[in-house]
C-alpha cells in the first residue's frame, strides 16, 4: 500500500465515524420532536443526549407558553363580549375582526354603516394617524335617532400591519333627554297651568267679594272651580305622561310583547261601553307575530286611547274594527294595527292638531 492510503485512511474513518455520529443525533432529535421514530445507542458520547434533553425541556416550555397565550387570548375575548357597553375591533385595513354582544344588540347590521359616519370616521383616522386616543359625539337618524359618544384607541401600534383600533360606544340618548325633559316640563306646565289657575283665582276672589253672602252664585261658582281643578290634574298626568314618554323616546325597547293577546285584553274591558252604545268591535289579527319587541304599559295605552276614541266618536249602533297588517318600511319588516269606526271622522281643518301635545 501507498504511504498516502496511509494518511488518508484514518481521515475517512474519522469522517465516517462523524457522519454515522451526526445521523443518529438529528434522528434522536427528530424522534424528540416527534418527527421520527427515536435512536440513540447507549454509550456514544454524552453531549448529544444532553442537547436532546434541552431540546425537549424547550419543547415543553414552548408548548406551555402557547397554551398560556391562548388562555389569555381566549379571556380577553370573553371579556370583550360581556362588556355591557358597544365594543367594536378593527384592524390596519379598517375591517371589523370583533364586536361584542352589546354591538350586535344595539346595532345589529348596521355597524358597519356606523363606522362609516363622517364624524366617527374621522375620529378613526387620527387615531391611527396620531397613535392616540379620540373621542367623538354624532347623532344616529335611523332607525330610531340616538346620540353617541365614541372613544376611539390606538393599541399594539409597534407591531408591522400598524396594530389595532377599538371603539366604544356609550348612548347618551336617555341622558339628554332626561336634561331635556327637566327644562321642558317646567316650561309646560308654566304654561298649561296658568289660564286654569288664573280662573280659580278669579272665582275665589269673587266669592270673597262680591258673592260672598249670594248663595246661587257661590254654587255655580264652586261647580266650576272644581271643573278647573280637575282639568288641573288631568294636565298634570298629561304633563308627567309626556315627560316619561320623552324619556324614552329614542330607547329602543327591551322587553317582547304578545300583542294580539294585549289587544284581545283591552277589547273584552270595552265591552259594557260597546253595549251601552250598541256597537260591535271586530278584531283581524292574524297578521300579528307570536311575540313583537316593545313595552307592554306604552302599547296598551295607545290601544286603550285609539279604542277610546273609537268609542266616543264612532257611530251609535255602529262597528268598530281593529286589523293587523304586515308591513315594511325602510327595508325593515313590522306590522301595523289599523283602528277603524264608522262615526263622521275629524274635521279637515283639526288634522294638523293631531300631534299637538294638548
Amino acid at each position: 500500500m501507498t504511504p498516502l492510503f496511509w494518511l488518508v485512511a484514518p481521515l475517512l474513518g474519522m469522517m465516517a465515524l462523524g457522519a454515522v455520529a451526526m445521523a443518529v443525533v438529528l434522528r434522536r432529535i427528530a424522534a424528540a420532536l416527534g418527527l421520527a421514530p427515536g435512536l440513540w445507542p447507549p454509550g456514544l458520547w454524552p453531549w448529544p443526549g444532553r442537547l436532546l434533553d434541552q431540546a425537549r425541556r424547550l419543547r415543553r416550555a414552548s408548548a406551555e407558553q402557547a397554551a398560556a397565550l391562548a388562555r389569555l387570548v381566549q379571556a380577553g375575548a370573553i371579556i370583550i363580549e360581556r362588556l355591557p357597553d358597544p365594543l367594536i375591533v378593527l384592524d390596519a385595513a379598517r375591517t371589523v375582526r370583533q364586536a361584542n354582544d352589546a354591538a350586535r344588540a344595539a346595532f345589529g347590521e348596521d355597524i358597519a354603516a356606523v363606522l362609516r359616519h363622517p364624524v366617527l370616521r374621522a375620529a378613526i383616522e387620527r387615531a391611527y394617524a396620531g397613535r392616540t386616543t379620540e373621542t367623538a359625539t354624532f347623532s344616529l337618524p335611523v332607525p330610531i335617532e340616538r346620540n353617541l359618544r365614541a372613544r376611539v384607541v390606538h393599541l399594539l401600534q409597534e407591531l408591522p400591519d400598524g396594530g389595532i383600533v377599538i371603539v366604544v360606544l356609550g348612548d347618551r340618548s336617555r341622558e339628554q333627554a332626561v336634561e331635556r325633559m327637566r327644562a321642558d316640563f317646567v316650561a309646560n306646565a308654566s304654561h298649561e297651568l296658568r289660564t286654569p289657575l288664573a280662573s280659580l283665582i278669579g272665582f275665589i276672589e269673587t266669592l270673597q267679594g262680591p258673592a260672598a253672602d249670594d248663595a246661587p252664585a257661590q254654587r255655580r261658582f264652586l261647580a266650576i272651580m272644581a271643573e278647573q281643578a280637575q282639568r288641573m290634574n288631568r294636565l298634570i298626568d298629561d304633563l308627567l305622561s309626556l315627560s316619561r314618554i320623552e324619556v324614552v323616546e329614542h330607547q329602543p325597547p327591551e322587553g317582547a310583547v304578545d300583542l294580539a293577546s294585549l289587544v284581545r285584553g283591552i277589547a273584552e274591558s270595552f265591552e259594557l261601553r260597546l253595549k251601552a252604545r250598541h256597537m260591535r268591535l271586530t278584531l283581524d289579527l292574524a297578521a300579528l307575530p307570536r311575540r313583537l319587541p316593545g313595552d307592554a304599559d306604552q302599547l296598551a295605552q295607545v290601544i286603550q286611547n285609539l279604542l277610546d276614541n273609537a268609542l266616543k266618536y264612532g257611530r251609535e249602533g255602529g262597528l268598530v274594527s281593529v286589523t293587523a297588517r304586515a308591513e315594511s318600511r325602510a327595508g325593515r319588516a313590522g306590522v301595523a294595527l289599523i283602528f277603524e269606526d264608522d262615526g263622521s271622522g275629524i274635521p279637515r281643518a283639526d288634522l294638523p292638531r293631531l300631534t299637538e301635545r294638548f
